[in-house]
């Protein structure tokens, strides 16, 4: 289990359980959680903490020790940097974005957007010289449950900064999706999102 609190400006804390410890202290996710550790190794800033349960080896009887590790640390991860793109879509839409001349830059997946209980990832961060900002999150996918979550999310949300862009092929309404509760800027796309349709709706802010 994960539960999130915090805000962007201060920071995120992340506590990571198994649904087991609830009852009772348990070994059984310890490999898991620690593989964790490598994929945080990229984030720039960080702290971590973790309760272990140690079995002494020669009297059998355990103990809780505590483990730390912070970004200060010598250790390198043997994850490559970076990841592969969600989607087609978000690939297609940077590498366009890469040839287009404008004065925004387009980042991925660097902003936390709290909400109750989490945080939205938004798809990209799109910077201006000029210190503007906006979040662009990019809705190709069709399946009734991720869509119904996504603009939950986005409702929960509440940011002033975010741009929807959405597929024209999606069945918004058998979702059970109603846009006009939907509180931030919206753009549609057929087949593919171009730049310049996010650039002129940029230009109107």
């Amino acid at each position: 289990m994960t539960y999130i609190e915090g805000e962007a400006d201060q920071g995120f804390t992340i506590t990571i359980d198994g649904p087991a410890s609830l009852f009772k202290a348990s070994t059984r996710y310890g490999v898991d959680i620690a593989k964790l550790i490598p994929a945080i190794l990229h984030v720039t800033r960080w702290q971590l903490t973790a309760k272990l349960q140690w079995k002494n080896p020669y009297t059998k009887t355990s103990q809780e020790k505590s483990f730390a590790l912070a970004d200060t640390c010598d250790l390198v991860s043997h994850y490559p940097p970076g990841k592969p793109y969600d989607s087609m879509l978000e690939q297609a839409f940077a590498e366009k974005w890469a040839h287009t001349k404008t004065p925004w830059r387009l980042e991925r997946e660097v902003d936390l957007i709290p909400i109750p209980g989490s945080v939205m990832i938004p798809d990209f961060r799109l910077v201006h010289p000029d210190g503007r900002i906006y979040l662009l999150e990019i809705v190709g996918y069709w399946r009734p449950e991720y869509l119904r979550k996504k603009f939950y999310q986005v409702r929960q949300a509440s940011s002033t900064n975010l741009i929807l862009a959405i597929s024209k092929r999606l069945n918004l309404e058998k979702a059970g999706v109603n846009l006009h509760d939907v509180p931030t800027a919206t753009l549609w796309f057929k087949d593919k999102l171009q730049p310049s349709a996010v650039l002129k709706l940029l230009e109107g802010s």
